[in-house]
């Protein structure tokens, strides 16, 4: 194919597709400057905080990043991988974009390349995108790892990908995928892990909370589908148990800032539930993370859990994420199968 240039001519690689797989992102550490930056980076984020810059900087930078460092740092270290000196996404990450190429290599053989990146921190979107082309991809197929559509979520992952996109010479054609909340596969992967997580227990949980990121409650009457996307997928997910309304429900953690945010939120409804309708025995899984992380590990197994037993609760189940679970990467292949076509 490359017979016809002149010796002086840049290598031509063999035309490949890239299977870009994004996540939110880490700190690299967790000590004091590793978690600024990583804080800085992610609060000043227009998607994550839409606050005018005059408003918000000073009260970021000479107020909250003063402490919060500190208080997230002991979080991250309460859960941190320390045998491999990463985060626990960053670990789940790195396996499920080891399975993934597995699955993508059986189907498509060299003709497919995947790999990772984060919107905040490392890797960074820009230095993936980048290996990507090194290696002769002239498709690129963005996967943000978010089953269900936010604007601080999907969204600011598509705009980090479009401005290192700015910056190459030669743009590869590119797509993003659509939200993967209802697709079958991805249900079925969740009742699966829930179905596998009640068989451990001796006893049946009251009831199953699916808690899900919050977002302000402003987003969602400017129009961002996150809210229908989760209660969507807790339906779903309900339907395919054989279950009836009494036996699960929506809620929403990671609450930030005075404004009211999507509600019930979880770390209330669980004390709730236990102080005013007695369920002691609860289970919570976390559909909207594709990995175990800070929010899961710490916020839901920790904090949330706490809050529970406060209100009088007695048995606390977390289910973890679907993380690495070969369901879990079927479902995900299905999606990149599907985002695929015309392209392979």
């Amino acid at each position: 194919m490359t017979d016809h240039l002149p010796a002086s001519h840049p290598e031509v690689k063999k035309p490949k597709i890239g299977v870009l797989l994004a996540n939110l992102g880490t700190p690299d550490n967790y000590d004091y400057r590793s978690m600024r930056r990583y804080l800085s980076e992610f609060l000043s984020d227009k998607r994550v905080v839409d606050l005018p810059n005059w408003k918000w900087q000073p009260i970021l930078q000479l107020i909250i990043l003063s402490f919060r460092p500190f208080t997230s740092g002991k979080a991250y270290e309460s859960i941190w991988n320390h045998e491999a000196g990463e985060s626990p996404l960053l670990t789940i990450t790195k396996e499920q974009t080891l399975a993934m190429s597995d699955a993508m290599e059986k189907r498509y053989g060299s003709e497919v390349v995947v790999d990772f990146c984060m919107r905040y921190g490392n890797p960074s979107v820009e230095s993936v995108v980048q290996k990507l082309l090194d290696q002769g991809c002239q498709k690129i197929l963005f996967v943000p790892l978010y089953p269900q559509y936010a604007g601080a979520t999907s969204a600011t992952a598509n705009d980090q990908l479009f401005r290192a996109l700015m910056k190459v010479k030669w743009q590869p054609a590119v797509r993003t995928i659509t939200p993967y909340f209802d697709q079958p596969a991805y249900i079925d992967a969740l009742a699966k892990s829930v179905e596998t997580a009640y068989g451990k227990l001796e006893k049946r949980p009251d009831i199953l909370l699916c808690s899900y990121h919050g977002v302000p409650k402003r987003y969602l009457l400017e129009g961002d589908p996150y809210h229908c996307h989760c209660q969507k997928t807790t339906r779903l997910l309900m339907e395919r148990l054989g279950w009836d309304e009494t036996e699960i429900k929506t809620t929403f953690q990671s609450i930030f800032g005075r404004e009211e945010w999507l509600k019930p939120y979880t770390v209330e409804e669980v004390k709730r539930l236990a102080e005013e309708e007695g369920k002691t025995n609860i289970a919570v899984i976390a559909p909207a993370f594709s990995a175990d992380c800070i929010e899961t590990l710490e916020e839901i197994n920790e904090e949330i859990r706490e809050s529970f037993e406060e209100g009088g609760g007695k048995e606390f189940t977390y289910i973890p994420c679907l993380n690495d679970n070969p369901d879990h990467i079927e479902a995900l292949a299905a999606v990149v199968d599907q985002n695929l076509a015309g392209w392979i």
